[in-house]
């Protein structure tokens, strides 16, 4: 599995291509912004996208998705709380294409030999999600290094995120963690330095 991540887009949201070297098949998760870094570094290293994955509707996290899925013709994955059905903007300006899959919990999409696992990980938005594929969290805005999501934005909930973040604390083993925004950290690491996942567990 070969991981890379681009900033993208004003608020530095992580996306990530996550390749199955043996078969050059990828999943983009989050394009957030800039189209072209995205669609450059597929064609450059001839790789086939079969998915987006999004973490969430908001819109750092989907400004680029319907050019890639355009350009690409990967298939759109998202849970279907994060749909915005009024079309008005703000947070959730993002429309899903024609072909959305809408994931849940306990789904698994297969990119080559990968399998990512949706884990539903609420609180900073209604149908966030977690991706876990081999021993790796895609944890969108839900857990950072030393943080957590907000929860002041519409459909955003404390309770709910602390519930969403002693699930993952209570996920057996360690994992590398690649969050929404910000740098890569370990479960282990932030079960005994993050603040949020410390109060989640023992709260």
């Amino acid at each position: 599995m070969l991981i890379k991540t681009l900033p993208v887009g004003h608020l530095e949201t992580n996306c990530y291509v996550v390749t199955d070297e043996n078969t050059l098949e990828c999943a983009v998760i989050d394009p957030g912004d800039e189209s072209n870094t995205v669609l450059d570094y597929l064609e450059s290293n001839k790789l086939k996208c079969k998915y987006i994955f999004l973490t969430h509707g908001h819109f750092d996290h989907t400004m680029a998705v319907n050019t890639v899925h355009e350009e690409t013709g990967a298939v759109v994955c998202i849970h279907e709380k994060e749909i915005n059905t009024d079309g008005k903007g703000g947070l959730y300006a993002f429309i899903p294409p024609q072909g959305t899959i809408h994931y849940k919990e306990g789904d698994v999409m297969k990119v080559g030999g990968l399998e990512f696992h949706v884990i539903e990980t609420p609180g900073h938005t209604p149908g966030g999600v977690t991706l876990r594929c081999e021993n790796t969290l895609f944890t969108g805005d839900t857990l950072f290094k030393d943080s957590c999501g907000r929860t002041d934005f519409p459909g955003g909930d404390m309770q709910t995120l602390m519930k969403s973040l002693r699930r993952l604390a209570e996920l057996p083993g360690d994992y590398e963690v690649y969050p929404g925004h910000m740098d890569s950290t370990t479960l282990d690491r932030e079960r005994r330095f993050n603040y949020y996942m410390k109060y989640a567990i023992t709260g």
